[in-house]
């Protein structure tokens, strides 16, 4: 049985701006009340924001120490776990929600790990950096060595980040599984949502056609294809 540590401290207040952009996002995306599952939930920032300004039923997953102790110190409801080993302690449709927040290219079994959200959620939401960006292609051309941005600062052989894939992969895998898309979102900005409502529209409708080239990362709320 599956025991969540959440009584250490209450939580706190987390605001907007403190998110990463795609997080931001993710937090849109969510319906009011839902109950979320949020795999690989860090330090807990996004978990708390949705507690707190969605009244959401969450509970978060995460492998590290030090992930697991930011949580408990936020009082969330949280459990250490492996998501490459599965989520058999919840049921099917658990969840209204599964989150997986840039973490799909730590992960070592991602079909699997997918499966599993789908499994126990109605919808699941997966953002990951687009290792198909321009800035990628550049430095890889010209330096032939491993690419390194803000989102994936590690060098080759101390890195976290063994799964890399650019958006067109991911909707290939998603067209594999068989999964349907009910929306992506590729994001043309880091470090926060733009706030002004002209601005926040131009990012979500970046053209698919260059969102490969020019999104560092990208959103995908998915669901089981019905039928």
């Amino acid at each position: 049985m599956t025991q969540y540590h959440d009584d250490i401290a209450p939580i706190q207040t987390t605001d907007a701006s403190d998110l990463r952009i795609d997080q931001e996002v993710i937090a849109s995306l969510v319906a009011d009340g839902a109950r979320v599952l949020d795999l690989g939930c860090g330090d807990g920032l996004l978990l708390e924001y949705l507690i707190n300004n969605k009244n959401a039923r969450g509970f978060g997953v995460e492998i590290s120490t030090q992930g697991m102790h930011a949580c408990i110190a936020r009082g969330l409801p949280v459990y250490h776990g492996d998501i490459d080993q599965g989520l058999s302690d919840h049921t099917d449709d658990t969840f209204d929600y599964v989150i997986l927040s840039q973490t799909l290219q730590a992960v070592r079994r991602p079909r699997f790990v997918i499966r599993e959200m789908l499994r126990v959620g109605k919808k699941i939401i997966v953002s990951f950096p687009n290792f198909g960006h321009w800035n990628i292609r550049v430095q890889l051309l010209l330096s032939g060595r491993m690419p390194k941005t803000p989102m994936l600062p590690y060098e080759w052989f101390n890195t976290p980040n063994i799964r890399m894939c650019s958006i067109l992969d991911f909707q290939d895998l998603c067209r594999q599984m068989e999964i349907n898309i009910i929306e992506q979102i590729p994001l043309a900005a880091w470090g926060g949502l733009p706030r002004s409502p002209l601005k926040r529209h131009l990012v979500r409708i970046l053209p698919r056609t260059v969102s490969n080239l020019l999104a560092p990362v990208a959103v995908f709320l998915l669901e089981k294809r019905k039928g």
